[in-house]
């Protein structure tokens, strides 16, 4: 039987969490921002409390192209994991849905879609990258760069420069992640952002982006390693996702003294049509 956990729980499972790191990461930072910060609503589930073997991030869907709105998993037990994603209160299987899970639980996504005749597709699959130590960031000169926070009028342009955007979907999500967690851009002489990098909701910096005719300029070095440290200075995990065959960002952020578990993969699924067909596995 699955419960909700809220207030005090919420807070004890955070902790409880640490000691499943690297594993848990996604869904502790989660966590972490969930406990300190109010944004979108989400419901997290276990199967049982307080000695859970799953834990279900299961935001809230409201239209179609919530779907940018990642269902984040955390098990210790796979067989557990199976039997809780079968339940409907759990995994609305007749929804369109992102999963962020570890690869290793991945076929048992897929079994129970293709069970349920639910199509399934690959998003990415990523190197989970952490800074355990903020003093490892090399010395940096930034004091020639305007460095600012993104606001609510930049919105439209990260949406249109992210590979998955260009949809009021990944704006609403670029909206929530600019207005409730920490994000730093560049500025250029008329004070538009041509750099940037955000936060998501699972505390994971992202969406590190440079407009082509900015880049050479080092601005996401600077940009990494300022968020880095803001990260760090308010109390969050500062570890980021790289798509494996994004080499020049996985080099950037190991320049920076980011380090990996070469054993562990975050993948990203999308259920019932949530990308073309073509991309099917």
């Amino acid at each position: 039987m699955t419960m909700e956990l809220t207030g005090e729980q919420l807070k004890m499972t955070e902790t409880q969490l640490k000691r499943y790191l690297p594993r848990s990461q996604q869904v502790y930072g989660f966590l972490v921002l969930r406990n300190r910060v109010r944004s979108d609503s989400v419901r997290v589930l276990v199967d049982r409390w307080p000695e859970f073997n799953v834990i279900v991030c299961k935001p809230q869907y409201e239209q179609k192209d919530d779907c940018f709105k990642d269902t984040l998993v955390f098990a210790k037990d796979e067989a557990i994991l199976e039997e809780t994603i079968r339940k409907s209160s759990v995994i609305d299987w007749t929804q369109y849905l992102c999963l962020g899970i570890n690869l290793r639980h991945l076929e048992i996504f897929k079994a129970v879609a293709s069970e349920k005749d639910v199509s399934s597709s690959k998003l990415a699959v990523c190197h989970m990258m952490i800074l355990e130590d903020v003093s490892n960031l090399p010395s940096i000169d930034s004091s020639w760069i305007s460095l600012s926070s993104l606001d609510e009028s930049h919105v439209g342009l990260v949406n249109q420069m992210w590979k998955f955007g260009k949809n009021e979907g990944a704006a609403r999500m670029i909206r929530n992640m600019i207005a409730n967690f920490p994000s730093c851009c560049v500025l250029d002489a008329e004070g538009k952002p041509v750099s940037w990098i955000l936060t998501y909701a699972s505390c994971a910096m992202g969406l590190l982006y440079t407009l082509p005719e900015h880049r050479g300029k080092s601005y996401a070095k600077v940009l990494a390693s300022t968020m880095a440290k803001r990260l760090h200075a308010q109390g969050y995990p500062v570890y980021c996702f790289i798509e494996e065959e994004n080499d020049v960002s996985y080099g950037l952020f190991k320049s920076l003294g980011f380090i990996e578990d070469p054993s562990y993969r975050e993948a990203w699924i999308g259920f019932n049509d949530f990308l073309p067909q073509e991309d099917a596995l």
